[in-house]
């Protein structure tokens, strides 16, 4: 049987709200997680389309609505690293964004160790209506998950 995999989320925003922050959301989320973004005609308006990849396998779509998404607790996505050091590396990125723009919101997190796992982790909030947690999950020698994701 196929493996369920993301592909997308649409996060809707108040009108406006694209108009007056795109160009913020475009810079922080190109630099800090690599996102490419395009407009896209949708419905009788255009959202932002941010994407991981050139083939937009994966994606968050943002358009804006009368009845937009409002999440006032930690509501999140979680964006998965292969190691300790990018989540790291994104990190000190986001404090970078933080230290010029003072709607980035971030939560640190000490690490959280469930044996056999030791998941190393902290949340992103900026100009979305949802937080990003940003992880690894390391496993203990032999206790890794049976399927992985296999990147070509």
């Amino acid at each position: 049987m196929p493996a369920l995999r993301f592909n997308h989320m649409e996060l809707t925003m108040p009108p406006g709200a694209l108009e007056r922050d795109r160009q913020d959301i475009v810079d922080f989320y190109s630099a800090v997680f690599d996102f490419d973004a395009i407009d896209v005609p949708l419905f009788d308006s255009t959202g932002l389309l941010l994407r991981t990849d050139e083939d937009t396998s994966q994606f968050l779509l943002l358009m804006e609505q009368e009845e937009h998404l409002q999440s006032p607790g930690y509501d999140h996505l979680g964006f998965l690293f292969e190691s300790r050091a990018e989540v790291d590396e994104k990190l000190a990125l986001c404090k970078q964004w933080q230290r010029k723009d003072d709607r980035v919101r971030i939560k640190e997190y000490d690490d959280l160790v469930i044996p056999p796992t030791t998941t190393h982790a902290f949340y992103v909030q900026f100009l979305l209506p949802i937080w990003f947690d940003i992880q690894v999950i390391e496993y203990e020698d032999g206790a890794g998950p049976q399927k992985n994701w296999v990147y070509r």
